[in-house]
């Protein structure tokens, strides 16, 4: 190679190196293949078979497979018929329709947390089932954790469990009716035991709560979605978050606005591509899963997987 090229290749290497030590290394979203078809999903790799599960939104709770995490196939829906309870607190549900399930694996057995209700009513239920293999497809009904009537101060919905630095375990719930709250559970139940507490309010919308420790940073993450769903290509959901030293907050935002006044800092907002993206679960630190709703498609909504990764200030970005 001439003197002259040789220069030039040297300065164009150099200058890459440069660029990369000043931006951050986009975070890769998953090539998904398969059924993708999802709303609110709550993803987890199982142990031992390391099949990846994806639960969601749907008749019984629907439920995605893959072996790899990239190829997803649908599988059994986890309720064939109501479990009895189910009329006692929510008369008028529709169906099986049952809403943002969440999974949650403790001591050997998968949790998986889910709610009913009716559209635009605070009459909700948030219940229960347990196995020891998701593959094994046995689910054991736990019956119901806690419900809300129209003389609740929150809405019974979209739960989300999770552990804190010392180990004990908390639930976080709620949407639109006076925001997101933050209750303890009980190791032994698994449900509730004490108060429950508002840590977010939104106006315009603030519902599917989900609550991350990051060791690495002290911090812990309160990831929402912000907006309007379930309205394909017309919906405005965003994905936004705060953070906290105290698992109990006050979570504030970027601009240091606490989230129980309206603070959110929004981290996906959609594209021409993906619109109203939400319905968020964080898997570890490491993995977000969210739908959204395709253009391509006119308007369904897809299953998007990312990796997840966290700035030099320790807040969470993706692309």
């Amino acid at each position: 190679m001439p003197k002259k090229k040789k220069i030039i290749a040297s300065l164009l290497l150099s200058a890459m190196l440069l660029l990369q030590t000043i931006v951050p290394v986009s975070a890769s979203t998953w090539n998904l293949t398969g059924d993708t078809n999802v709303h609110d999903p709550a993803y987890i790799v199982e142990n031992g078979t390391g099949t990846h599960w994806v639960f969601s939104t749907g008749s019984g709770i629907q439920v995605l497979y893959s072996t790899d995490g990239k190829n997803y196939q649908r599988s059994l829906p986890i309720f064939k018929e109501k479990p009895a309870w189910w009329s006692n607190y929510v008369p008028n549900q529709a169906g099986l329709d049952v809403w943002a399930p969440d999974i949650f694996y403790y001591n050997g057995t998968y949790y998986l947390y889910y709610a009913i209700s009716t559209f635009g009513s605070k009459v909700s239920a948030i219940g229960l089932v347990t196995t020891n293999s998701i593959s094994g497809g046995i689910w054991k009904d736990q019956g119901l954790v806690m419900y809300s009537n129209d003389a609740s101060s929150y809405n019974a919905i979209d739960p989300n469990v999770t552990q804190d630095e010392k180990g004990n375990l908390w639930m976080v719930f709620g949407s639109w009716s006076n925001g997101i709250y933050i209750t303890a559970i009980n190791k032994d139940t698994m449900k509730p035991t004490g108060n429950s507490y508002r840590i977010a309010t939104k106006s315009g919308g603030i519902e599917a709560p989900n609550l991350v420790y990051n060791r690495d940073t002290g911090y812990y993450y309160l990831f929402v979605s912000i907006g309007k769903c379930c309205s394909g290509l017309d919906s405005t959901y965003k994905v936004a978050v705060g953070r906290s030293k105290s698992v109990l907050g006050p979570f504030y935002d970027k601009n240091g606005v606490d989230m129980k006044n309206g603070g959110a800092t929004v981290i996906d907002s959609g594209n021409v591509a993906w619109i109203g993206p939400g319905g968020q679960d964080v898997n570890g630190t490491n993995v977000i899963a969210r739908h959204a709703y395709s253009a391509a498609e006119n308007g369904a909504p897809k299953l998007l997987i990312s990796d997840l990764y966290w700035d030099a200030d320790g807040w969470p970005y993706y692309n």
